[in-house]
């Protein structure tokens, strides 16, 4: 019995289609985002930041970072095999920073990376959307320990990051998630700077008053050693802060 074929003209027009349909089921998904509410602590598709308590006081660089969903949600690696939602650890938001969702790759497919990395970031592991890859990067940080020096906050921004090839690139870490937001970010508010430096300010007065000024060496040199520590685990001795 005689079988007609479609015409590859025909074939070709539904393919374009198809491709355009998907195309447009993407981009639907980049819808405008509500405004950042603080009062709410609502921060939609944000880098979010906040002193930690002593240690923050003694080096105000470090702090804990959380990721926003994009109904503006904070999520936080507060402890081991712990994700928390909408309940941001150790206080109030005190620095911001919205991502672009257009710098981010979201692959349906293999065929459709917009990335340069291509297969590399397949294999890391990919998502259609902001929120599926916080969804996986929140399952893969489940089940890790948590250790401010080995693997915090940080290491879970840095790996949703790298699951979205975030600015084209697949090398966020530690460092550079932390220079992004206390470099870019914004303060929330005045009593925001407060609460981040005034514990740091009365320590350093303290113990100048009390020890005197080989306190600031001790300080300073307690700040660089710390600094060094993330800088070589991360850079140099890369299986130290494995995550």
């Amino acid at each position: 019995m005689h079988q007609s074929r479609l015409p590859v003209m025909e074939i070709k027009k539904a393919y374009d289609i198809e491709h355009m349909c998907s195309t447009h089921g993407i981009q639907h998904e980049l819808w405008p985002l509500d405004d950042v509410d603080a009062k709410k602590a609502k921060f939609p598709c944000c880098l979010v930041w906040t002193p930690l308590p002593v240690v923050s006081w003694l080096a105000p660089f470090i702090g804990h970072v959380g990721i926003c969903r994009e109904d503006g949600v904070i999520l936080d690696f507060a402890g081991s095999n712990f994700v928390n939602v909408d309940d941001f650890a150790f206080g109030a938001v005190a620095r911001y920073l919205q991502l672009d969702r257009k710098q981010c790759c979201f692959t349906p497919n293999l065929g459709s990376h917009t990335c340069k990395h291509g297969y590399k970031h397949a294999e890391f592991g990919t998502a259609i959307t902001w929120d599926d890859a916080l969804q996986s990067s929140t399952r893969y940080i489940e089940h890790k320990t948590y250790n401010l020096f080995t693997c915090n906050s940080h290491s879970f921004v840095a790996n949703f990051l790298n699951r979205i090839c975030y600015g084209g690139s697949m090398h966020w870490n530690m460092i550079n998630v932390a220079a992004l937001v206390l470099l870019k970010g914004h303060w929330v508010d005045a009593m925001s700077v407060l609460k981040s430096f005034l514990p740091f300010l009365l320590v350093l007065c303290l113990g100048v008053y009390m020890v005197g000024w080989p306190f600031v060496v001790a300080l300073f040199s307690f700040s660089s050693l710390l600094l060094l520590w993330f800088v070589l685990g991360t850079y140099c001795f890369k299986t130290l802060l494995e995550c």
